[in-house]
């Protein structure tokens, strides 16, 4: 029986079914960067957002880590969306950008962006499972459309008021409840008193002139547009964050990530482009 044992090990080893390949499972939130706000237009659709638990990473190997930029605000010629984050294969999708005063089209993205103030169908949609779309507009004479959010799509602009970007999604992945990937608010409109929207709570840009914040994902305010003839410039969108919650420490990273510790695990916050190995 003992040799019949031994046997069984060395055809179990040899074909691979022993010391195998080390594993950890880790949980990890994906913010992409926020989409741009339109010229007299939408707000920036926020940056899609990911959150999972108790995936699997081997150890020994390096896994890239990538956070996006925010889109650019358009000043007229057309603002672009945010870019993707990601951890390897795991892929946020940036936010799409606001639309412009009869200029450019709003873009889908993890979230919309929203419709300007001149179209009712110009707006964008979100990705399934990381965004929402954004709003759309009463139509002439109307404030534009806010952008989508993680958690809840832009509001539709009307004739009071621009509106407002989606409320982001919160994530106690640190230890401390953080909202990420607001939209951002639609742009108003100065020649009829019309106000301009409020950015999405997680990081989204009010309307009329403010940025999404930087490591939220959030989008773009809109900027209002002044009378038919000019526009304030929209603004750019909050660049993403990548964080990685692990019961042990890392063997190495790169990318210079905050590393702070809750609960007994570590937790690895990327601002920058990166890697890790545990």
């Amino acid at each position: 029986m003992p040799l019949i044992g031994t046997r069984a090990a060395a055809s179990a080893k040899g074909f691979g079914l022993l010391n195998g390949p080390s594993t950890i499972l880790v949980d990890y939130l994906l913010a992409a960067g926020g989409g741009g706000g339109g010229a007299g237009g939408g707000g920036g659709g926020s940056g899609g957002l990911l959150q999972a638990s108790n995936y699997q990473i081997i150890t020994g190997l390096a896994y890239t880590v990538t956070v996006g930029g925010g889109g650019s605000g358009d000043s007229g010629g057309g603002g672009t969306n945010g870019a993707n984050s990601s951890l390897n294969a795991v892929t946020a999708t940036g936010g799409g950008r606001g639309a412009g005063w009869f200029t450019v089209s709003a873009n889908s993205g993890g979230s919309g962006g929203g419709g300007s103030s001149e179209s009712t169908i110009n707006f964008g949609a979100g990705t399934s499972g990381q965004g929402n779309a954004g709003g759309s507009t009463a139509g002439t004479n109307a404030g534009a459309g806010g952008g989508g959010g993680a958690g809840a799509v832009g509001s539709n602009g009307t004739g009071s008021v621009g509106g407002d970007g989606g409320a982001g999604a919160s994530s106690s992945i640190t230890g401390t409840s953080v909202f990420y990937a607001g939209g951002g608010g639609g742009g108003g409109r100065v020649d009829t008193g019309v106000p301009a929207g409020t950015g999405g709570t997680g990081g989204g840009g009010n309307g009329g002139g403010s940025a999404g914040t930087a490591n939220t994902g959030g989008g773009g305010g809109g900027g209002s547009l002044i009378n038919l003839g000019s526009k304030f410039a929209g603004s750019a969108g909050g660049s993403g964050v990548v964080i990685i919650s692990a019961p042990r420490a890392a063997a190495s990273t790169t990318g210079s990530p905050t590393v702070t510790t809750n609960a007994g695990r570590t937790i690895y916050t990327f601002t920058g482009s990166g890697s890790i190995t545990f």
